[in-house]
């Protein structure tokens, strides 16, 4: 039969003050769709025993329907019964058997919770439903709280019919203010200091990894370090990526062949993207075949005993401390990658080739960062800081030689040490090492494999630039920045020296050929080149390859900045699409001057916001740049705490207000979504950062900001929650050949 009333601790409502919220509810799972339940009676429910007058219930969910109102808790008695309307015919009303209802303070009376019992077509069929009542005190603060919310949503937008591209469209705010006061010709007015944090120019490969093997380590083996196993070169499953040309089509060539092949010999495995046999990998507990799909994607593991091929989904304690702090794509592709890969495939590899001067240092910092961001613990290993902090600083180009047994022996040696801090890094949970040397020989490169057979996938990242006005800028930021010329007064014999060095290493240079590689060929300026990929699948090498496509050592500035004010920041309420303050008002005006100032050279320059309306109005003085909005650059989804303040979350929810306090990153709003959720949905818009060779503005929110920000701040995921973006304050990120830089502008208090 029914249940009874349910009420809140210390439901006697006597004495409180507020409303009586009441909420009615009626449960069938034999669902009806053509009888819709409807309550009907007396004041103050309907005021009227009028079938035509009654009240449609709402459908909560497939079998739940519910009616909500407030009353006064002193309220008279609620006189009242169910009744089913046909929704598709003229059909008499079914109502309710028995007596009236009674509701007195938000219970009913004894008896009155009983089932509704209908019968429908005279006797010949008898519905059940199950009635529950609830009955809350709401303050009338709280009432008229969400009431002015309702009626805010009602309001019409005031960006409504503005392209999501567009030039110079300005619409009518509606807010009546002065203009706003000129910004000072000198934009250095308004700078202000950057976080502690943020780094100035500093040389890359100083923020790299320190070694920890130096100080206890022996002499690496000469014999260890030059004799390493003989891998042999595929041309198998290579393709090409020509970006002359302004729209991009990839074609991966199969590498499997359909004709059959050889079954493999005894503790083989069989590579299905090169078409070679390789020792099997040994994973504990487990003997059998693996079928070798690359890094990242399943394995399917036949016992030597079954007569059928089964996933193994076990998460061992070193499995579970590498998952990635991620979210939607990235940690599904790690769970694959962990969970049915053998575990020296579940740790990557990225080992630069190429000659000195060609950014290899720059790319590997920038490819580090990324892929920190997107929550794969990654470390970069720089081989030259191992080398200057072993040997020192004052090897001459002599050193370098390839005819020089004794460079030869000390420079293999170092890299050695650095290989053997990489892979020691992943066995302790580490997921992706991005080894950073010039690798310029096959018997170098066979050395690093024979280090990691077994212990991690090898991908080699080839950076070949053709372009001698690159070569040279990047051989004058070397000898401005490299520790190896920190004591040579003479920039001209610093610069002889380096290409005495880089002519050294010329003679000895072997392009790679051999295992997994990524060739990238005069990708740096952005405009155009080629990328060349051989025996590379699986989600995360996938990502690395589709960032490199994208990425280039172009300079431009980056300007990043939240909305102005808006009235739900004057209120302290978050989420929401409210229109600006006057306050935000202003700030529009002053940064459309900001901008025009400040890019007044770049005419190619791009402005982005988000789709609400805060973003878009601040944006509307900007004059003369394409705008953009993106859907992706929307505010955190606050879920059902939209529209609240964080003291009524607290007050109304305090586990979920405990919960966020304790971890802001991973909170999910109940129906939203979470720090690691805005990550993911922000990876298009990185990629799109990276590619582009102008300016971009970018006008979001602050959760936003927060995580677009750590990414070219390179700051840890646990500290984005809580990184500071005030509003009316500008965030200038300056890209290019010399890493990344931050200056700050405070447009207004």
């Amino acid at each position: 039969m029914g249940t009874n009333a349910s009420k809140n601790s210390g439901s006697c409502h006597g004495g409180r003050e507020g409303q009586l919220y009441v909420s009615l509810k009626m449960e069938n799972f034999k669902i009806r769709r053509d009888l819709i339940p409807h309550v009907y009676g007396s004041v103050p429910i309907t005021g009227s025993w009028d079938f035509s007058k009654a009240l449609s219930m709402a459908r909560e969910s497939a079998s739940m329907w519910e009616l909500s109102f407030v009353v006064s808790p002193d309220h008279e008695t609620l006189d009242f019964k169910f009744l089913l309307k046909p929704k598709y015919s003229n059909a008499p009303c079914v109502v309710e058997e028995g007596p009236n209802r009674l509701l007195t303070g938000g219970t009913l009376e004894e008896g009155d919770a009983r089932s509704a019992l209908f019968k429908i077509g005279g006797d010949e069929e008898v519905l059940e439903y199950k009635v529950f009542v609830k009955a809350d005190i709401v303050s009338p603060f709280d009432l008229a709280a969400s009431w002015r919310a309702y009626q805010e949503n009602l309001q019409p937008s005031r960006v409504r019919g503005i392209p999501d591209v567009s030039i110079n469209v300005a619409p009518n705010t509606g807010l009546e203010i002065g203009p706003a006061s000129p910004l000072e010709l000198d934009l250095e007015h308004y700078v202000v200091p950057a976080p502690s944090a943020s780094a100035g120019i500093v040389y890359a490969a100083n923020l790299t990894e320190t070694p920890r093997s130096l100080p206890t380590s022996g002499i690496f083996s000469k014999n260890d370090a030059l004799c390493g196993s003989s891998y042999g070169s595929s041309k198998a499953g290579v393709f090409s990526l020509d970006l002359s040309c302004k729209d991009l089509d990839t074609t991966v060539l199969d590498p499997v062949s359909d004709h059959p092949k050889c079954p493999p010999a005894p503790g083989m495995v069989e590579s299905k993207s090169v078409g070679t046999f390789s020792p099997s990998p040994k994973q504990d507990g487990q003997k059998g075949l693996f079928v070798d799909r690359g890094v990242g994607s399943p394995r399917l593991v036949k016992s030597a005993s079954a007569g059928a091929f089964t996933f193994d989904l076990k998460l061992d304690s070193e499995t579970k401390k590498g998952m990635p702090a991620a979210a939607g794509a990235v940690a599904a592709a790690a769970v694959a990658d962990q969970m049915l890969g053998p575990k020296e495939d579940s740790r990557l590899a990225i080992v630069l080739v190429g000659l000195p001067a060609r950014g290899k240092t720059f790319t590997a910092a920038k490819l580090t960062r990324y892929l920190r961001w997107l929550g794969h613990e990654t470390k970069h290993f720089n081989v030259g800081k191992y080398r200057r902090l072993k040997l020192g600083t004052n090897q001459s180009a002599d050193f370098f030689r390839g005819d020089n047994p004794e460079g030869l022996e000390a420079r293999n040696e170092v890299a050695a040490l650095a290989m053997e801090d990489m892979i020691a890094w992943m066995q302790e949970g580490g997921q992706v090492g991005i080894f950073d040397a010039t690798n310029s020989t096959k018997k170098r490169r066979n050395m690093l494999m024979k280090m990691a057979e077994g212990k991690c996938k090898i991908i080699f990242l080839e950076t070949i630039c053709n372009d001698e006005r690159i070569i040279e800028r990047n051989i004058r930021l070397k000898i401005q920045q490299s520790p190896d010329y920190a004591e040579e007064p003479d920039f001209q014999a610093g610069m002889l020296d380096f290409k005495e060095r880089l002519a050294n290493y010329e003679k000895a240079y072997e392009p790679v050929e051999e295992g997994s590689y990524i060739k990238m060929i005069d990708m740096v300026s952005g405009q155009g080149g080629q990328i060349q990929v051989n025996n590379i699948s699986g989600y995360l090498p996938g990502r690395i390859v589709f960032f490199l496509v994208n990425t280039h050592l172009t300079p431009r500035p980056i300007l990043l900045t939240r909305h102005g004010e808006s009235r739900d920041n004057v209120r302290g309420r978050i989420g929401g699409d409210a229109v600006l303050s006057e306050a935000g008002e202003l700030y529009s005006k002053k940064l459309a001057n900001f901008v025009e100032k400040r890019l007044k050279s770049e005419r190619t320059a791009s402005i982005w916001t988000s789709t609400l309306q805060r973003t878009i109005l601040t944006a509307s003085p900007i004059v003369g740049f394409p705008k953009i909005q993106w859907r992706a650059l929307e505010e955190i989804n606050a879920g059902v705490c939209d529209g609240m303040t964080y003291e009524e979350i607290k007050k109304n929810m305090p586990e979920e207000y405990e919960s966020r306090k304790k971890d802001k990153l991973r909170y999910r709003y109940p129906r939203g979504e979470s720090y690691l959720d805005v990550i993911q949905r922000l990876e298009p818009v990185i990629i799109e950062l990276e590619r582009q060779r102008a300016p971009v503005v970018v006008i979001s929110h602050q959760a936003v900001l927060r995580a677009l920000y750590s990414y070219f701040a390179d700051r840890p995921l646990k500290e984005i929650p809580h990184i500071e973006v005030p509003l009316h304050t500008i965030i200038e990120i300056q890209m290019g050949v010399i890493g990344v830089q931050e200056k700050r502008y405070k447009l207004m208090d």
